[in-house]
This record gives structure tokens, sequence and C-alpha cells, in this order.
């Protein structure tokens, strides 16, 4: 009997590959009837003061630049000015929202939109169409 070197076995995975299907096959059944279960203790709250929302604030400017805060009217070359002095009582957190008609300019609007930013609200929005 003569033994030949270069011959190289081959190799038979297919028990392997059956194995390993029927253990992804179990695998895939169980996974979703574990339940993981974590005990966490919440801490307790009070029910004694609820916190108010913070009312929006409206900014409006009309096609011959008449701005309107709520019910207030101002001036385009005095608003700056005479914002920041309106806002004082106003917190900070509150959201403002910039309406403008579209036939403004770019320019204005942004006029606005820094000016609300300089009186130190960071929450502001413009109001579109759509």
């Amino acid at each position: 009997m003569s033994i030949d070197w270069e011959e190289k076995p081959d190799l038979n995975i297919t028990p392997l590959v059956d194995i390993m299907l029927v253990l992804l096959a179990i695998l895939m059944v169980t996974t979703p009837a574990i339940i993981y279960e974590e005990n966490i203790k919440l801490p307790i709250g009070s029910k004694t003061k609820s916190l108010g929302k913070i009312p929006d604030l409206e900014v409006r400017i009309t096609k011959d630049k008449k701005i309107y805060v709520g019910k207030n009217q101002y001036q385009y070359n005095a608003f700056a000015d005479s914002f920041i002095l309106f806002s004082k009582s106003i917190p900070k957190t509150t959201t403002v929202y910039i309406r403008a008609d579209k036939s403004l300019q770019y320019g204005s609007i942004m006029y606005i939109l820094k000016s609300v930013k300089e009186a130190g609200f960071s929450k502001v929005s413009l109001i579109t169409e759509g």
C-alpha cells in the first residue's frame, strides 16, 4: 500500500453547518421570551407645585414696517431699544415667533431677528405659510 503525500483530504463541513443552523433556530425562538427585569427605585415627586406653561411671544411685521408685539405697536427704527425695554419682564426661555409680510426685504426681517436675539431670547422662529 502506497501513501500519496500529494493528496489533500476533503473537509466535510455539512454536519457543522447543520448544527449551527439548529443552534441559530433555537436562539431565534428563545430570545423573544427572555425578559430582563431591573429593579429601579424612582424618586417620589411632589404634586403641590405644577409648572405653568410660559406663553409664547409673537412679533408681527406689516408690509409698511409697523411692528406689533402682542397689542403694542413699535416703529421700525426704534424697535431694538423698545423691545429690550419691553422684554425685561419676560423670561428669556419664552419662545418668540416672528411673522412678517412676504413683500419685506430679507434685511428688514433679519434686523428684527437680531434685535430679538440681542434682547436675550434664544428660542426664535420665523413663521411661514405652508
